[in-house]
């Protein structure tokens, strides 16, 4: 395994998180259960500035990877560019997780743990970049080529890019949770790819992770209408049945 560095600091002007001091998520667990959350104009505009923040820090962490890069310089550069936003970088303890970004390499599907392997020519990287700004977090993605990659890496990527597309355009409200896994599977199938179910889109807004939880798979059992105000993630993942 490769070493991993200490947690970085957090200035102490920088509000934070609950979790941010032993690593539990109390409010989340005092939601669990409860209906998907509802936001008023103030915490949609609220959304918005974080979500905004959190693209521009994911776009600088995309402009660092390079063959030679370790994964803990990107995490670095995740880790200032949040701070340098007065916010704090949401995946620091939570769950006693060591980082301040996701950083999931090649065959690891998500929740990668930056450390010292250098990336190479070749690989792909997702990099999971979360910020808590103003009292709501901001969670987006993307996966990234190392320099010049195989057309089989091209094809996930591209897959992975049109099924989130399909997925967005039925969001709206009245439309169903379950619907968006049957717009994302047969793409995945037409372009040799299977959909991972072990994890799913999540509600997001002053709490990390909550409901309602979003499959990526035809045939799901998810309950329930998206409606006015709610808030939540798309992140479908694959594994390409060409590299196993």
């Amino acid at each position: 395994m490769y070493p991993l560095s200490g947690k970085r600091p957090v200035p102490e002007h920088i509000p934070r998180p609950d979790y941010a001091v032993d690593g539990i998520p109390r409010a989340e667990r005092r939601e669990a259960g409860q209906a998907p959350r509802i936001l008023k104009s103030d915490g949609q505009e609220k959304m918005r500035k974080v979500c905004k923040l959190a693209r521009e820090v994911l776009d600088l962490a995309a402009s660092h990877i390079r063959p030679g890069v370790s994964t803990d310089e990107i995490d670095e550069v995740v880790h200032n560019a949040c701070i340098e936003r007065n916010s704090y970088p949401s995946p620091l303890n939570y769950r006693d997780f060591p980082k301040s970004v996701c950083l999931s390499v090649n065959e690891v599907i998500c929740h990668g743990i930056p450390d010292q392997r250098i990336l190479q020519e070749g690989d792909i990287v997702n990099v999971d970049v979360t910020l808590y700004h103003e009292g709501y977090h901001g969670d987006l993605n993307a996966t990234y080529p190392v320099g010049e990659i195989d057309e089989d890496s091209k094809k996930l990527i591209k897959t992975t890019r049109d099924s989130l597309d399909a997925a967005i355009k039925l969001c709206k409200p009245g439309a169903l949770f379950r619907d968006l896994g049957k717009a994302i599977e047969p793409i995945a199938r037409a372009n040799g790819c299977a959909v991972v179910r072990t994890y799913t889109g999540h509600g997001i807004h002053t709490l990390f992770h909550c409901a309602p939880n979003v499959p990526h798979y035809a045939k799901n059992k998810a309950v329930g209408t998206m409606k006015p105000g709610m808030v939540r993630t798309l992140l479908p993942i694959y594994r390409n049945n060409c590299l196993l």
